[in-house]
């Protein structure tokens, strides 16, 4: 038996030299914004530390039981217990999903609302390896350290606790049911083994073709016969073909996961199923189209019939980041000892999906990352899933909740912040219909 070949890291390699480099001269653009009081952010900070041991709580209890997407029970009771131990009422069950959680405050005086959002669903197999447990501490330290000042706050804070990021995009299934209407902005961060205010995530979208043929004996009749693996296999050859066209940043990984029972019988079914990912969400719906047509050529070639299936769970938009919230991030960051890159210092190669950017198409948002590993530890690993269980997971859990509190109270508190963010989404194209963007 032969062993793979090991792939060549030279690539992984000349990126990270690359990034090292940009690193050195790398400036976030500072924030004209004036933000909230000192006293109410030294408040703020105050509280996330007597936090501490809560988040820790959290990082280790979800990390030891791991739950995938709509299988989060035990892990949204965790967080809605820890912050009912502090005084306000969290739901389980909001907005039409089992797993989700809602807890909301409101300030001594009227206000926008700023959302700030926790996950908690971990990965098949491999456990917390996408550091959701450590999301899940930064939105609940975040909530509660802002509850704390609620006296003296304007505007209102929703913490929503959001399930089924991985492959599932539970936020879209919210948003559906209500989550941020009446909601200005939102907020969350994500682990990962760089400090970035900013980085490239894309839109993805999910496929299943299936071809219907005639079956017939392989040797005796092959030519009474329609092959659906034959258009199956036209298919995914297309889609390596379509990639030479492609722009960079676009991705497209298929599997062949049905394609006949025995080899003396001409297939008469065979299912591709694939994941279909870009950096915009106009081109997403281009490659959408181009997938489309690869699928009905193999399916005319074959003289086979074609179902297509897109969207089994709701397809996730590239994010949309909001510089001016990224300007407090970024500042609120620094105050603790850390110094988020800006856009562009990390290849955009290095770019996978989130369903936090259907909310970020809805209202203005930020999805910065804060480190908890080496830069050479990727996500989706063994090697994440146990960094997300040590004392730098922990500090990335108190950085990433004071982060992201103190940015929702600079929004709170400052109305040229809040016109700011404002007027930035609408020069984007301000909101857009999510779902019915592919119709």
């Amino acid at each position: 038996m032969t062993e793979p070949t090991v792939p060549d890291p030279a690539f992984l390699h000349a990126i990270a030299a690359e990034t090292r480099v940009r690193m050195q001269t790398a400036e976030p653009a500072p924030s004209p914004y004036r933000g909230a009081p000192q006293e109410l952010t030294d408040a703020v900070n105050h509280r996330i530390a007597a936090l501490e041991g809560d988040l820790a709580h959290i990082v280790h209890t979800l990390h030891a039981h791991p739950e995938t997407a709509y299988q989060e029970h035990a892990s949204a009771r965790v967080l809605a217990d820890v912050i009912g131990a502090h005084g306000p009422d969290a739901t389980v069950g909001a907005h039409g999903v089992a797993t989700a959680i809602r807890a909301e405050i409101t300030g001594n005086a009227p206000g926008p609302t700023i959302a700030v959002l926790s996950e908690y669903d971990a990965l098949p197999g491999i456990g917390h390896a996408c550091g959701h447990n450590v999301i899940a501490a930064t939105g609940v330290g975040a909530f509660l350290a802002l509850a704390s000042v609620r006296d003296r706050l304007p505007g209102r804070v929703v913490f929503l606790g959001t399930p089924a990021e991985e492959g599932h995009s539970g936020k879209e299934v919210m948003a559906r049911n209500g989550a941020f209407d009446g909601v200005d902005a939102a907020i969350m961060v994500h682990p990962y083994g760089y400090d970035l205010a900013d980085q490239a995530w894309l839109g993805r979208r999910l496929l299943t073709i299936t071809f219907t043929g005639v079956p017939a004996h392989a040797s005796a009749q092959p030519f009474m016969g329609r092959n659906a693996l034959d258009a199956a296999s036209l298919a995914y050859q297309g889609i390596g073909l379509l990639r030479q066209q492609l722009p960079p940043s676009d991705r497209v990984h298929a599997n062949i996961v049905e394609g006949g029972r025995s080899p003396n019988i001409i297939p008469d079914r065979a299912v591709l199923k694939l994941y279909a990912r870009s950096r915009l969400p106009e081109t997403l719906k281009d490659l959408s189209r181009r997938l489309d047509d690869i699928a009905r050529g193999a399916a005319l070639m074959t003289g086979t019939a074609v179902e297509l299936s897109w969207d089994e769970h709701p397809p996730s938009l590239p994010i949309r980041t909001n510089s001016a919230l990224t300007g407090r991030w970024v500042r609120a960051q620094q105050g603790r000892g850390r110094a988020p890159l800006p856009a562009g210092v990390v290849s955009d190669t290095l770019a996978a999906s989130t369903d936090f950017g259907n909310v970020s198409y809805r209202i203005p948002g930020i999805h910065p990352l804060i480190s908890i590993a080496s830069p050479d530890t990727a996500l989706h690993t063994s090697g994440f899933a146990a960094a997300a269980n040590t004392e730098a997971a922990e500090q990335g859990a108190y950085d990433g909740a004071a982060g992201l509190a103190l940015t929702a109270l600079d929004y709170l508190c400052d109305p040229d912040l809040q016109r700011a963010v404002a007027d930035e989404f609408a020069a984007q194209g301000g909101p857009i219909d999510v779902p019915a963007y592919f119709d």
